[in-house]
């Protein structure tokens, strides 16, 4: 009997505590449902705080919050880049907000077209009189690319700046694959597709160091220009020719070089930041010292809404890797592209259609999938003219050949014209345990690619002729759109990346000029009267309830990606790095099919969070 009392006072326990636990996810439901939805109401006049505490994106993704409270991995805050510039555009020109303050102290950046468009939004505002002031702690790259068009620049004292330029190392794996016996069969066409060569060498070989440094030297030229043309008194040239000499002389006071060569205006905490502001936005004395009157990034944009109805250019985002199926937003999803590409074939109103393209490519059978979705619309005489991003590289320029026209930035990443395909098998890793695969066939194809007992020399030529195969459709694309011949692409192709500015002088773009530029030519091939239209996104809902769980998960001001100082901020770039690199594994390794997909393009792109080492058969290899 005393047995049959102690279980069921601990059902008793366990059924008290799901109740509680269910009260506690019910409460905190309702408190996050008050907090998620942006309210236009709250609108005041003060200050526009724009704190960007994550990365700047052009759609962001859809993330799982279970997953991400499982795994401990929440991804970094994502702000979409024309929400940002429609933000500060409208304050610029309206009277209750004194003055743009923009807090960059936990930016963990953006692609550098990204980066140029909200700056020059930045600028725009300032040459408006709207003042501009940002704050910092540390300024990299990314957060200085913005900074630099404000009116002050505010640094902390136990602040600094360094700028390291693009570049970096990437992972090899051919001698980790080696040591456990793991052959990866590799087809691919092109000398310089380097996606793959991971898997064939343990470096870099010189004709990826010759095509990526003919990227990003322009790029990094761009970089310094546009900080030059906003900030023309800041003296970068010595501090990035010789960083370790400059600190040096100041003895390692990184806040003294930042005055003195012209990078920040002031010194002062947070505090002193905040008053500075409240001298004009008004101060918010109920919330302690340093705080002003302001209305936050979110409830701004929500009262301040894009433009709808009449007549519409419709713009359509491909936005992340390439992938077979229903994925994204923030991936592109061949099945999801193309079913809003048909949706809005739908549209009575919709007279354009501009293809919004930041994406390193992915599988090819998707990109065509989406390619062919979007000549729907050229079939029915709709214009369709392609904005290009941070990226539109190998599977991205792939979906950009059904464009009338291509628009594009100088640091825009484009071409990576070729195709591979990975496979692995691991004979020799059972053979390593005694254990042989053996059996009959019909045929020289019966149960080839056989991943256990090896791949013969049939099923190699018949991949590899099929990856060729496909070059030359992609080559024959390439033509058709550009008025070249199937040579005169394979010359500029063979999978080398080009900046954007070469890519023009090789007519593999027709103009520079933003989405802004890109929707304005759609309107002019439509023959829609200027402001006589508004322009409706082709986009995936988001599901509210995935979005209010999101917010219980969110990171918080004080989670670890919220790295302050010089030590802190590149131990977590490092973090986000290895991130991207285990995120280009998982790629690799679990890709099905042919991929148009430029390895090297990935960093172009913001990191979204640190991935974990779970990479389809690599990634157990990594485990071991």
């Amino acid at each position: 009997m005393g047995f049959v009392k102690g279980a069921w006072k601990v059902l008793v326990a366990i059924k008290d505590g799901l109740v509680l636990l269910a009260m506690l996810l019910f409460f905190g439901l309702i408190l996050a449902a008050l907090s998620w939805r942006p309210n236009p109401a709250a609108v005041t006049d003060g200050a526009l705080l724009v704190k960007l505490d994550g990365v700047i994106v052009e759609e962001p993704e859809s993330a799982d919050p279970f997953n991400a409270l499982l795994s401990g991995q929440a991804p970094l805050k994502q702000f979409r880049e024309r929400d940002l510039i429609r933000a500060i555009d409208t304050a610029a020109q309206d009277d209750r907000i004194k003055v743009i303050a923009l807090d960059l102290d936990s930016f963990m950046g953006g692609g550098q077209v990204s980066l140029e468009q909200v700056g020059a939004a930045l600028g725009r505002a300032k040459a408006k009189g709207k003042p501009v002031y940002t704050f910092a702690t540390f300024y990299s790259d990314a957060a200085y690319m913005l900074a630099a068009h404000g009116s002050e620049i505010w640094i902390d004292p136990m602040g600094g700046a360094a700028f390291t330029g693009p570049g970096g190392s990437r992972l090899y794996y051919k001698d980790f694959l080696d040591r456990f016996k793991v052959t990866a069969h590799v087809y691919r066409v092109g000398t310089f597709k380097s996606a793959v060569e991971p898997y064939l060498r343990s470096d870099q070989s010189p004709e990826a160091e010759q095509a990526l440094l003919a990227v990003y030297r322009p790029i990094w030229e761009n970089w310094q220009a546009a900080v030059k043309k906003a900030r023309p008194k800041v003296d970068l040239a010595g501090y990035i020719a010789d960083p370790a000499g400059t600190i040096t002389a100041a003895n390692g006071d990184l806040v003294k070089v930042a005055i003195d060569r012209k990078i920040a205006d002031k010194v002062g905490d947070r505090a002193a930041f905040g008053k500075r502001v409240a001298a004009l936005a008004g101060a918010d004395d109920d919330e302690g010292p340093g705080a002003f009157k302001h209305t936050n990034l979110k409830d701004w944009v929500a009262a301040n809404p894009a433009k709808s109805g009449g007549d519409e250019v419709a713009v359509v985002t491909i936005a992340g890797t390439i992938v077979d199926g229903d994925a994204g937003p923030g991936t592109a999803g061949g099945d999801r592209i193309e079913e809003l590409l048909h949706k809005g074939l739908k549209r009575d109103n919709l007279k354009a259609l501009v293809v919004r393209v930041d994406s390193p490519g992915g599988s090819a059978f998707a990109s065509e999938q989406i390619r062919r979705a979007i000549e729907e619309y050229r079939k029915r005489k709709i214009p369709v003219v392609v904005s290009m991003g941070n990226v539109a590289a190998s599977g991205g320029y792939w979906v950009a050949t059904a464009g009338d026209t291509i628009f594009a930035e100088p640091s825009t990443i484009t071409g990576s014209i070729g195709i591979f395909a990975v496979l692995p098998s691991f004979e020799r890793a059972l053979a390593e345990y005694g254990v042989r695969a053996d059996g009959v066939a019909t045929t020289e194809l019966s149960g080839q690619p056989d991943i256990l007992g090896g791949f013969n020399s049939t099923v190699d030529t018949f991949i590899q002729g099929s990856i060729e195969h496909d070059y030359r459709r992609f080559l024959a694309l390439v033509g058709k759109a550009r008025g070249m011949s199937v040579d005169q692409v394979d010359e500029i192709a063979q999978g080398r990346v080009w900046d954007g500015g070469t890519a023009r002088q090789i007519k593999l773009v027709d103009r520079f000029g933003s989405i802004d530029d890109a929707i304005a030519e759609a309107a002019k091939r439509a023959k829609l009267k200027d402001g006589g239209y508004s322009v409706h996104d082709l986009q995936t809902e988001p599901d509210p309830f995935e979005q209010l769980v999101s917010s219980m998960f969110a990171p918080t001001e004080d989670g670890q990606q919220q790295g302050r100082g010089l030590v802190a901020r590149l131990a977590w770039q490092q973090k986000a790095a290895l991130g991207q690199a285990l995120g280009d594994v998982q790629v690799l390794s679990g890709a099905q099919g042919v991929q148009a997909w430029c390895l090297e393009c990935s960093g172009a792109l913001p990191s979204r969070s640190i991935a974990k080492a779970d990479a389809g058969w690599l990634g157990a290899l990594l485990k071991r």
